[in-house]
């Protein structure tokens, strides 16, 4: 579901130990992606991943609270690899993608948790509801330049929400008295950044 991520996201810490300036990144959507996991039954999980991943992270090192990170999931991109379940996840039941096509994320601190880990918190917006969340970030640790001269950073950034909190609260009760569809949803996010050109040119 996400993060959300959703950007989803802890991407603003990933390269603060390596960088001596505040710096642009944009996230690289080909190479980020959103999974989530939720329990189906109460006896087995079902993962699935959201759509594209757009935003931009700002780094400062020399004060990591000055970082800062936005970001935007594309909800309509679902898939669960099922098309029916699918399209109930994209309906008022679950997402309602046609009135609430984007999960969002916007941090508000940022801390370091160890040697390339950070925590970041923010506010996650989905179908409308906005609640602060953690994201557990680890990050590459230092920026290196990709083999057409990109110089980028990557990442994993990993959370766990109760869907309950953002409405989306569609389920059914088992014989057993398990739900159908379990509330807490595992995300895990795999980040790429890419630094915006005209930094990467003066950090040459």
């Amino acid at each position: 579901m996400r993060r959300s991520v959703l950007a989803a996201v802890g991407i603003v810490a990933l390269g603060l130990p390596a960088l001596g300036r505040a710096s642009t990144w944009e996230i690289d959507s080909a190479h980020t992606s959103v999974q989530f996991a939720v329990r189906h039954l109460m006896v087995s999980t079902v993962r699935g991943t959201m759509g594209k991943v757009s935003g931009v992270a700002k780094t400062n090192d020399a004060d990591v609270n000055k970082s800062s990170v936005e970001a935007s999931i594309d909800v309509g991109g679902i898939s669960t690899r099922e098309a029916k379940r699918d399209e109930h996840l994209k309906g008022a039941d679950f997402f309602e993608v046609a009135k609430y096509p984007a999960i969002t994320f916007k941090s508000k601190q940022i801390t370091a948790a160890g040697t390339d880990k950070f925590k970041i918190t923010g506010d996650l917006t989905i179908r409308g509801v906005t609640k602060e969340v953690v994201l557990d970030v680890e990050g590459s640790p230092k920026p290196f330049k990709d083999p057409f001269g990109n110089v980028k950073l990557g990442g994993l950034a990993r959370t766990t929400i109760n869907r309950q909190d953002f409405g989306v609260s569609w389920s059914k009760l088992l014989d057993s008295g398990g739900l159908a569809v379990g509330n807490d949803v595992e995300i895990t996010i795999d980040i790429e950044l890419i630094q915006k050109a005209d930094d990467a040119a003066a950090s040459r």
